[in-house]
Parts: structure tokens; sequence; C-alpha cells
């Protein structure tokens, strides 16, 4: 592979520049799993929790095509991201009453960040592996792995200046939150399976160019209003089981 090649370093800029836009959800995705942990705990959730989702993300990207023509599997993933969603607001409801939740312990912050990382990287590999179509094949490869590590530093970086902000400013945590339903809510709304019974049932929503949009409302408000319903509920619970 000749490293000279100017088209080559055009791609790893495209890679890099790629990667600096998608890294703001991974960001406060660590940065909500990781800010119940001590300080030198949180650390390495981040370091770990951002080296793994990078890795997996090279994975995803080697078969992003592939991936994204699967029916049903991003309305799959969007229930789950939801799901990461609401437990990390739940995660910050239970912190404040003494408990602790979404980041009981390092390895469940990290499988919190790997899982909804995953999701997220479903519809986020394809722009990645975009990038690099234009370069020979034998340097597709190389050049992802490099544009991605290279990443690393910046989802690191984003996520330690989040948990310090979360710290100062708690309604970053609900935002965030509300942030990951947002994102549920597009992927949802692009899914292939999806589409095709909403417009086989709603013809009229093919002439609708506002659909991502909307459903990212309707994900971020599920999110907040999951939260909160089952935060009403669980006094209730804890109430009846100390009247028995």
């Amino acid at each position: 592979m000749d490293w000279m090649n100017s088209g080559l370093w055009i791609s790893l800029l495209e890679i890099i520049w790629v990667n600096i836009l998608l890294s703001g959800d991974n960001a406060v995705v660590i940065a909500l799993a990781s800010r119940n942990l001590e300080p030198h705990h949180q650390r390495i959730a981040v370091v770990g929790g951002s080296g793994a989702a990078i890795v997996m993300r090279v994975v995803l990207t080697l078969f992003a095509v592939a991936l994204l023509q699967l029916p049903w599997l991003k309305l799959i993933g969007s229930v789950l991201l939801l799901c990461v969603g609401v437990q990390l607001l739940l995660g910050e409801d239970e912190r404040r009453a003494g408990a602790g939740l979404a980041g009981e312990s390092v390895w469940t912050a990290i499988r919190t960040i790997l899982i909804a990382d995953l999701v997220m990287s479903l519809d986020n590999v394809l722009a990645v592996a975009a990038a690099t179509a234009s370069t020979p094949a034998e340097a597709q490869t190389p050049l992802l792995i490099v544009g991605l590590a290279l990443s690393i530093p910046l989802i690191v970086f984003g996520s330690t200046l989040l948990l310090r902000l979360m710290e100062k400013l708690p309604l970053l945590i609900t935002l965030g939150a509300a942030l990951l339903g947002w994102v549920s809510g597009e992927m949802a709304a692009t899914d292939i399976g999806f589409l095709e019974v909403l417009y086989a049932n709603a013809p009229g929503l093919h002439e609708y160019h506002r659909l991502p949009e909307t459903a990212g409302l309707i994900g971020a408000i599920l999110v907040i209003g999951m939260a909160r319903l089952l935060q009403r509920r669980r006094p209730r619970a804890h109430l009846r089981e100390e009247t028995r």
C-alpha cells in the first residue's frame, strides 16, 4: 500500500472527520454510563468503553452494507437503545436516592456502553465505509482501522468533559437520555421492514418528509416519560413491601 498516495490521505481525513461528527452520541453514552463510578473507575470505564466501542465499530463497518439491508434489525436496535436510555435515566434517580444503578460497576458501565454503541453503529458505519469506497480494496481495511483508532482520543476527551459538566449541570443527564431516545426514534423510522409495513397501511406518509425527525421527537419523549412513570411506581412498590 502506497502511503505517499494523496488519495489515501484524503480518505483517511474523511474517516477522521466522519468519526468526529459521529462521536458525540458515543461520548454521551459513555459519560452517562460512567457517571456513578468512583473517579479512578470512571477513567477505566471511559478508556475501556471507548476502545471496545471503536473495535466493534471496525467489525461492524466491514459488514455495513449487509447489516443495513436486513429488515427489522434497526427496529430491534431502536427498542434496545430506548431501553438503555430509560435505564440510564433511572440510574440517575436511584443514585440521588443513594442506590445507584447505571454505574454500579466498571463492567456494568462498559457493558452498557457496548450495547448502546452496537445499536448506534448500525446506522453510522455506512458513512465511514463510504469514505473508503474510492480507495483500492487492499487499502480500505488499514485506512478504516487507522482512522477509527485516531478517533479514540476524541471520544475519551468528549466523555471526560461531559462527565465533569454532568456533575455541575444535572439537566445534561436528562438531555443525554433524551438524545438516545431521539437516535432510537430516527433509527426505527429508517428500518426497511418497518417502512414497508407503515407505507402499506398509510400510503399518504410517502409524502411526509419529516418522518425521521418526528420519530426522533417521539423517542425522546418516550425515554423521559417511561423513566418518570417507572420512577413513580417504584416508591409505591417499596411502600407495599414495607407494609407487609
